[in-house]
């Protein structure tokens, strides 16, 4: 096996194992109270704007990445067409098709790593939705760029929202958070043995799981790279990461925290 191929495998594992964790938090019964919504929507104000500007009444969109699916959900409530939903913990997926069922709407999933897509998938799609914390999970942005836009028709848009890895150089919990305590040029991953959480402290399991930073840099590259024409690419001061990074917010001094990113396939 591949180091990469061995990467995406652990994560998988990682994530599998951490999904019950997530079932058992106070964010999860929210869901299940609040997904039956017609109007339903878990997105922020900044991503809401810009579907909203890209345009999703009566498109088909596809979610790579869904985790749980309550993003994709909430696609329906900017007229959304269709949604599909893509990732490759079965144990997400799980609980994703636990809130279609309290939900009036229908999206679909499949579990697939990005490399695997069906070929189903190919030419499908007016939009592609790529959100926090989806990038860092792939060794090769190049081939995962590759394999999003093989999902899109001609014409279709591929939009971004993520944490900006210069967060990365950042530690929020330390004792000195503005201090640079990583490089911004690292090329080997973050390996962990622990829980994956959002909030909260996580605890060790043994379960190896693979953090790759990625320079904005390499995020064009490969959107170029796999014959998308750049659009827009905005630098946001907040947050749109785990609540410990809130730190960061309202300073004096602004830090980039987050950015959008739209392109279109040709």
């Amino acid at each position: 096996m591949s180091t990469q191929a061995h990467a995406i495998a652990s994560n998988r594992e990682a994530w599998n194992a951490s999904a019950a964790q997530h079932r058992n938090s106070a964010a999860w019964r929210e869901l299940i109270a609040s997904v039956g919504h017609p109007n339903f929507s878990c997105l922020d104000q900044t991503l809401t704007q810009l579907l909203a500007q890209v345009g999703l009444d009566g498109k088909d969109v596809v979610q790579l990445g869904c985790n749980n699916g309550r993003e994709s959900l909430s696609l329906f409530a900017l007229g959304a067409r269709s949604v599909m939903g893509v990732d490759q913990s079965s144990a997400f997926l799980a609980q994703a098709h636990e809130l279609t069922a309290k939900s009036p709407h229908a999206p679909h999933f499949v579990e697939a790593d990005i490399h695997q897509l069906p070929a189903t998938l190919d030419q499908r799609f007016d939009v592609a939705l790529i959100t926090i914390g989806v990038l860092n999970w792939m060794p090769d942005l190049n081939a995962f760029f590759r394999h999003a836009a093989r999902t899109l028709k001609p014409g279709g848009t591929l939009v971004i929202y993520e944490t900006h890895p210069f967060l990365e150089m950042l530690d929020p919990e330390s004792a000195a958070p503005w201090r640079i305590t990583g490089s911004y040029f690292q090329t080997e991953p973050v390996v962990e043995e622990k829980t994956i959480v959002y909030e909260g402290q996580s605890e060790a399991n043994g379960l190896a799981s693979y953090w790759h930073i990625h320079r904005l840099g390499d995020v064009l590259a490969g959107v170029i790279g796999a014959g998308l024409q750049l659009r827009n690419l905005t630098e946001y001061a907040h947050s749109n990461r785990e609540e410990i990074y809130d730190v960061y917010e309202g300073a004096d001094v602004q830090i980039p925290m987050c950015y959008t990113l739209v392109a279109v396939k040709a």
